[in-house]
């Protein structure tokens, strides 16, 4: 198959998930090599057309490397088995054997952030706003959720405050996954990661307001 030289996304072909699915069975060096031209022009290239067309909008985006970071990691296998983005704005996008997934919010906080977020969620009026808004994104099929959590609320919160769940949090993410269909292989897949985007932004919107970035620097490993 050939490079889309209109770059106009109109979904990912059978052979990306071919790729993926190849690629669990022998992640490989020699596997990767030998199959590096599909995932250029099946998995890259319309991963690229998608970022372009949601640019305006969602900002730019970026393409995360295909290779695992091994150094720290009992699993050596070196390459990861599904392509993921960033948009600059918010949100991201991955593609694997299991099919589509979207996700925005902040993965992991920072000391200072993790700070105001608890603050703002033991907060009455904007603790119960939070809880509102995921509240209506959950009616919508989609996941809110903690990448990790605490087992107890944390230290100077009362164990039974009525957002105990929340203030065991310590990030906050949007997460949709979608199957494979005949869908994935049409333009309708730009829609469904659209439709995610614009149903997670109040908790974005949220977020951005009462926690914001962090002031400090990253930890080094």
């Amino acid at each position: 198959m050939g490079y889309r030289l209109d770059m106009a996304f109109r979904g990912w072909p059978a052979e990306a998930l071919e790729f993926y699915e190849g690629l669990a069975a022998d992640n490989s060096k020699a596997y990767w090599t030998d199959h590096k031209s599909v995932y250029e022009q099946c998995v890259y290239a319309p991963m690229v057309e998608l970022l372009a067309e949601l640019a305006d909008e969602f900002g730019p985006g970026k393409i995360f490397r295909p290779y695992r970071d091994v150094r720290f990691s009992a699993d050596k296998t070196p390459y990861k088995t599904a392509i993921g983005a960033s948009l600059e704005r918010g949100g991201y996008v991955q593609l694997s054997a299991e099919g589509l997934a979207a996700g925005s919010g902040m993965y992991h906080l920072m000391p200072d952030q993790l700070e105001r977020f608890r603050a703002a969620i033991a907060d009455d009026k904007t603790g119960t706003e939070l809880a509102d808004l995921i509240g209506q994104v959950r009616r919508k099929g989609i996941d809110v959720a903690a990448h990790d959590t605490l087992k107890t609320v944390p230290r100077g919160y009362p164990r039974d405050h009525p957002r105990a769940d929340l203030l065991r949090h310590k990030g906050l993410i949007t997460w949709q996954q979608w199957p494979v269909g005949k869908w994935l292989g049409t333009a309708a897949a730009k829609q469904r990661v659209v439709d995610f985007l614009h149903t997670s932004q109040p908790i974005g919107a949220w977020l951005a307001t009462h926690v914001g970035e962090s002031t400090q620097p990253a930890p080094r490993r």
